[in-house]
């Protein structure tokens, strides 16, 4: 009997590809981990590191390769770039990792053709958007991480405000993963209430500023962690994680991960985070959710931004 196995590539070894090898190695999700890195010394050591806990784990085949090692791959998930430095956005730094993905996105194509591209590298929008050019892939087939980060930053802030569990808070962050996204508060409730009943019916009353406050912290996040200790991490590592839990166990499981528009919302041919079934197919559909006026507005805004970016940097002709 065929035993159906997953192999899952992470181009990129610097401190999101590390940890999220990690993060899906505690989770069982892969039989076969493949790690390249340009510097192949620290793609060797992580997998070395990552592969001596191989008796606390799920069966796991962990090593560094080069591309040809990658080969066949169910999903190759791709953090490697420039990160943003201290004072950097994540729009400052396109043209950056646009030559980067030039080299590395046909070598992935090349050996595993019919895997599903999973981009993380910032600003992910946009490299997603260039992924999907340079791999003439399906769009379904080549998604971003989005804001599913963002979304647990902003359940989490607001489990925090209102002294409730994480899990228990249902909402989404929507648009760009960077300084354009937006807190779609029309989408948000707790235990059924949306965010001003509960705090009359349970809180009795909070902070005016609350939803201005808290969507900014949500959008500051990463530029503090940043300014404090030089990159994130863990929680993207873990976002990273979920999406591909949803892929590999086809969950059609509902997560904002960057997809592309193609009329939705009136908006076509950019990458944004909306909410979206995530399956074994990858984007099986952009969902038609109910945001307010303001807030298709601000996604138009989004969406105006990224393509602006994707012009001035003559990325659609790449």
């Amino acid at each position: 009997m065929d035993i159906k196995t997953n192999k899952i590539s992470i181009i990129g070894a610097g401190f999101v590809g590390s940890t999220t090898a990690y993060a899906l190695m505690l989770e069982g999700l892969a039989s076969d981990i493949v790690i390249v890195d340009v510097n192949r010394d620290k793609a060797e050591a992580e997998a070395m590191d990552l592969s001596h806990g191989a008796s606390f784990v799920k069966a796991v085949d962990i090593k560094a390769g080069d591309y040809a090692d990658t080969a066949d791959s169910d999903i190759v998930i791709i953090t490697a770039g420039a990160g943003p430095k201290p004072g950097e956005t994540r729009l400052d730094i396109i043209n950056k990792n646009l030559n980067i993905f030039k080299q590395i996105i046909p070598e992935i194509v090349k050996y595993s053709p019919n895997s599903l591209l999973l981009v993380v590298s910032n600003p992910v929008d946009v490299l997603t958007y260039i992924t999907y050019k340079l791999s003439g892939f399906p769009a379904n087939r080549v998604i971003g991480s989005g804001t599913v980060l963002d979304t647990s930053r902003f359940r989490y802030m607001l489990s925090e405000h209102f002294n409730v569990d994480a899990r228990n808070v249902h909402t989404y962050i929507i648009g760009e993963h960077g300084d354009s996204e937006i807190a779609a508060w029309s989408l948000t409730n707790i235990a059924g209430m949306n965010a001003d009943e509960y705090c009359q019916n349970v809180c009795k009353g909070c902070d005016k500023n609350f939803k201005y406050d808290i969507p900014e912290q949500v959008k500051n996040a990463a530029y503090e962690i940043i300014n404090k200790k030089g990159y994130t991490n863990y929680a993207v590592a873990l976002a990273v994680r979920r999406i591909v839990e949803a892929i590999l166990r086809d969950e059609n499981s509902i997560l904002t991960v960057s997809s592309l528009f193609t009329g939705e919302y009136g908006i076509e041919d950019v990458y944004l985070a909306i909410p979206s079934i995530v399956g074994s197919g990858g984007v099986e559909s952009i969902l038609s959710v109910p945001l307010s006026q303001e807030e298709q507005s601000k996604l138009h805004e989004s969406a105006e931004i990224l393509k602006s970016i994707i012009k001035e940097s003559n990325l659609s002709d790449s």
